[in-house]
């Protein structure tokens, strides 16, 4: 399975963005996803997954600002980003994880994705 990451960007706190992750190469509806980040000086964080049958899970940081989803017709998964704050600066990631998962987990993962740059300005 290949995943490629993309839809970061600068934005300015208070403000939204996007981010996709779109798999090939094998049954995306068999694995559960999950979004990392890793901001500067600190270590990669798990910020939310969602399973094949949709459970989602977020991080306190997160929740109630982010939304991860998924399409399985279209082999992609998403997170929304509302409500940005200079924090949530970071190199975000995407994994992907065979069978179901029932929270946030560091590992192990089957794929990781290439990262995208989200930068939050003050």
């Amino acid at each position: 399975v290949q995943l490629q990451a993309s839809g970061g960007g600068l934005v300015q706190a208070g403000g939204s963005l996007r981010l996709s992750c779109a798999a090939s190469g094998g049954t995306f509806s068999s694995y559960s996803m999950t979004w990392f980040r890793q901001a500067p000086g600190k270590e990669r964080e798990p910020v939310a997954a969602v399973s094949g049958i949709g459970s989602r899970y977020y991080a306190d940081s997160v929740k109630g600002r982010f939304t991860i989803s998924r399409d399985n017709a279209k082999n992609t998964l998403y997170l929304q980003m509302n409500n940005l704050k200079p924090e949530d600066t970071a190199i975000y990631y995407c994994a992907a994880r065979l069978g179901l998962v029932s929270g946030l987990s560091r590992g192990p993962y089957d794929y990781w994705g290439q990262e995208t740059l989200v930068t939050v300005s003050s």
